[in-house]
Formats: structure tokens, sequence, C-alpha cells
């Protein structure tokens, strides 16, 4: 059921929020043991936001654009009042005294509250297995990973505990483990979204977008999500157009690029390819043109990242010293130093909360982004790395000069089993070889399922727009989606509902 089936059954009182949120609470309740794709579920305020609703209703109101939606909401976005640990011990803890931008505009859209999704500590994973409250797992084999680092996100869709949910994409953490799970997910174009009240990972990646069954509710909640933010001196001033219309205009005529380094590229799975190319063919019979399309530099994109994201992160992280909010060591042992000695300097407890409070990826990260910006090396890692940014976005210029949008798959490979790349941080940075260079231009980017592997695992097709053209990448998207049908073929899976939550 989509999100505006949703709101036609509500307005014609057929089924009420309530009913709808009690499904959603009883669903997380028989599947989430396995799934683990909550950190934490709001009931008591679920059900509040359903009452509000169908008060509103039975006292004739017009009802707004998600009325009674039920969604989840990725934990490192700020929710007032509500814990917001971005899976690190670090921020165990943490309760925003504020709400985030994206989260308080779907609250006055009239959507449900269901809870904090798991992540990647801080974002930063590409399979949820770095998270501190432990790794969430696929629907479709609770033996492979969800993808990340949003994979708490996109299992809870997945798995039919929500109607939607929000994560953030810095290099793919919304569309791999969206292609992971077999459903839709959306990187906006950066900017295109506030990124007021979302902890940040790298300030100059970071997106926010939506998970959801369908392309056409994707639209629906970026409607309410996208827009001018005064809080956010990043976020575009652009006016935002109607998603919605844009789904029914035509797709004939359309040029279509096939990226040829992606489908050259390292580890690409035969049955990947082979189900992204079947699409190519779905989109050509709906009167696209194919067209061949070289972005040389496409496939740097992912060692230009692991310079720039890590050295941001070093800046960004800095913060959690132990001090002023956060984990500190020794804290439980008698307060601050308490548990060092006694006697313990400021650089003393920094060192020691940061070292406990932040798992081995983390510090990964920030040190590698701590020698990339050191002295004597930031001109031959981190200003090299800006420079090669330049130039993939220069690769995307030029390709959209010929085409509309750019077809990719949106992961090497279907969704890993557990542990398979616990000690190959390379390995698995690869997952996200394909999604990172449009993190690097700030571009538009959704995947939609296309397909399973012969492990009856999803695959996911990337579709790629210049700045802004969402509504031409949703139009591609949706259009694709109807025709093919693929969901309608898929394979029987335990976890994954086979039936609407509402009939």
């Amino acid at each position: 059921m989509g999100i505006a089936e949703w709101r036609g059954q509500l307005e014609r009182r057929e089924v009420s929020a309530l009913e709808l949120t009690e499904r959603c609470l009883a669903r997380i309740e028989a599947v989430d043991h396995t799934v683990h794709a909550f950190l934490e579920v709001t009931a008591e305020r679920a059900r509040a936001d359903a009452v509000r609703t169908d008060a509103a209703r039975a006292a004739g109101e017009p009802l707004p654009p998600l009325a009674g939606v039920p969604m989840a909401i990725k934990d490192n976005l700020c929710t007032r009042g509500i814990r917001t640990t971005c899976s690190s011990r670090m921020l165990e803890s943490f309760v925003p005294p504020y709400e985030s931008t994206v989260t308080e505009r779907l609250w006055q859209a009239g959507a449900v509250l269901l809870g904090k999704t798991n992540l990647d500590e801080f974002a930063m994973g590409s399979s949820t297995e770095t998270s501190a409250f432990g790794p969430s797992r696929n629907p479709w084999d609770p033996a492979a990973v969800p993808g990340g680092s949003s994979g708490g996100s996109a299992a809870a869709v997945a798995a039919g505990e929500c109607l939607g949910s929000l994560g953030s994409d810095t290099g793919g953490s919304i569309r791999q483990p969206a292609s992971f799970c077999g459903v839709v997910g959306l990187k906006p174009t950066y900017g295109r979204v506030s990124r007021w009240g979302l902890v940040a990972f790298a300030s100059s990646l970071d997106q926010v977008g939506p998970f959801s069954l369908s392309v056409a509710d994707a639209a629906e909640i970026l409607q309410v999500i996208a827009g001018a933010d005064p809080r956010d001196s990043t976020c575009l001033k652009a006016p935002v157009p109607d998603y919605r219309a844009a789904l029914q205009q035509p797709v004939a005529g359309l040029r279509v690029g096939i990226v040829r380094e992606c489908f050259e590229a390292e580890g690409l799975a035969a049955e990947v390819k082979a189900a992204v190319m079947a699409a190519a063919e779905q989109l050509q019979a709906l009167g696209c043109e194919l067209v061949d399309v070289s972005c040389p530099r496409f496939n740097d994109g992912i060692a230009t990242y692991y310079v720039i994201a890590p050295s941001e992160a070093s800046a960004n992280l800095a913060r959690y010293d132990g001090v002023k909010y956060g984990f500190r060591a020794g804290l439980d042992e008698g307060g601050i130093g308490g548990g060092l000695g006694g006697g313990a300097n400021l650089a003393e407890i920094t060192a020691r909360s940061r070292a406990e409070g932040f798992g081995d990826e983390v510090q990964r990260r920030i040190l590698i982004g701590t020698y990339a910006l050191s002295a004597g090396y930031v001109d031959a890692y981190y200003r090299k790395a800006q420079q090669v940014r330049t130039l993939i976005r220069r690769d995307f210029d030029r390709a959209f000069q010929s085409v509309d949008v750019l077809l990719t798959p949106t992961s090497p490979t279907t969704a890993f089993r557990f542990g398979a790349h616990s000690n190959d941080p390379l390995a698995m940075y690869l997952a996200d070889l394909l999604t990172i260079p449009a993190n690097m231009a700030g571009l538009p980017a959704i995947s939609v399922p296309c397909g399973f592997d012969a492990q009856g695992l999803p695959i996911g097709l990337q579709l790629i727009a210049g700045v802004l053209e969402e509504p031409k990448l949703l139009r591609l998207a949706h259009h694709y989606e109807t025709s093919a049908r693929v969901m309608d073929n898929r394979p029987a899976a335990d976890l994954v509902p086979s039936a609407p939550l509402v009939p």
C-alpha cells in the first residue's frame, strides 16, 4: 500500500491512523527481534501521533500530506526528547533538546514516529556491523547484512515495520542498503534537504533522504522534507517543484547514459550486471534512448572519498572530548578522572574517553583524516583529493551535455554475509564504489529494485541526474518500476511481508 492510497483510505474513513500504527507496532514486535532495525521504539508517542490524526479527521479538518504515515528515523537525526545515539557509546545517553529540520517537517505533515533506527557508528560503514548496539539483519536473509550505514532504516521498510523511513547518504548510505534490502532509496541533490539537526560525518557530502516501498512514496516524502532552511547555510533556496506531478510525465525520448566504467568495475557480479542491463532494455522499451557514456574518473571516486570524508570526520568528531558532553571515561568510577587514577589531566581524560567511546572503524577514519590534514601531507592528500573531486564533477557535466540520466548498478554485489569483510576494510569500502561519485558531485541519485540473484537477494539499479533534477530522476524511476514490476516476481522470504499492512 502506497502513501497516496493510505491517505485515500483514511479520508474515506475505511481505516484509522491508530489502526495502521498498531499494525506497524505489532509487526515490529513480531520480527524486530530478528531484524534489529530499531534501537528505540516510541510506541506511546506513535499512538499519540495517530490519535491526533484521527481526531483531526473526525473534526473535519483537512489532512496534511503524510497524515498517519508511520515513519522510522535514522538515529543520527536529532529528535527532541528522544535519544539520538548515532549507534555509538559516545552518545549513548544523548537526548537532544531540539528537533532536526527534516523530522520537524515530517511531524508538521502528520507523520507518526515509530522510533529510531540502527546504523553504522556515526554513519561510518557499509553493513551496519559497526553499530555499538549490534548489527541489523537483512529481512531477505538474516545471515546477510542490510547494507549501511542506514541499514536499520532500509531493513525497517523492507520488513514491513513502517511505510517509510529517513536515512543519510554520505557515500551511498541510502542507496546501497536500499539495493541490498530491495527497497527504494533516494539521495537528493546536496543542499536540496536541510542538514540542520543531522549529526555531521562529512559536511560537504552528507545528505538526508527517504526509503520507501515505491518511487511514488519517495516523492511524497521528499515533497515534505525538501526546501530552504535558514538554519542551514548550505541548504539551497531554489523553489521545490511538484515531485508527485512529475511522476506522470512521459519518459519517451529521454536519453539514458550507460556509464561504461561502471560495467568494467572491479568485483562487479555477473548477476548484477545482467539484471541492470535488463533494466536498461526495459527503459529502451519505454521509448528511452540508450547511449554509451564514459566518465573516466568515475572509479577514482572511492580513493578520493576516503581522503575527503575522513578528513571532514576528523574535524567534526573533534568535539567529542569527554568533557562538554558525551561519553567520559572513568565517570562511573568516581567522576572526572575517578577511573583514571584520580589525578588524570584533561588530555588523559580526552584520550581515554575517545579510545573507549569510539569503535574501531570510527577511530580508523579519524586517524586517516588527521593524517591527511597534517602539516606536510595536506597538499599531497587532501588538496589533491579535492582537485580530483573537481575532475569527477566535470566528467558528469560533460556526460549530461549528451544524456538526461545516467544508469549504473547501485552496488557491485548483492548483500554479503556477516563477517565477510570484517578483517578487510578495503573490501568493505568497495561496496560503495558505484555510489560515491554522485556524492562527490552533489548530484541526486536513486536506487530501485531491478531483480534478484540466485540466492533470492535483491539487486539495485542506480539512476543519477543533474543538479536539482529530481523530477526527471523520479519520473524515469517510477516508469521503470511500474512497467518492470520486479517485486511481483520476488522469491519467497520468511520475513518480508507478502501482503499490504492494510487490506
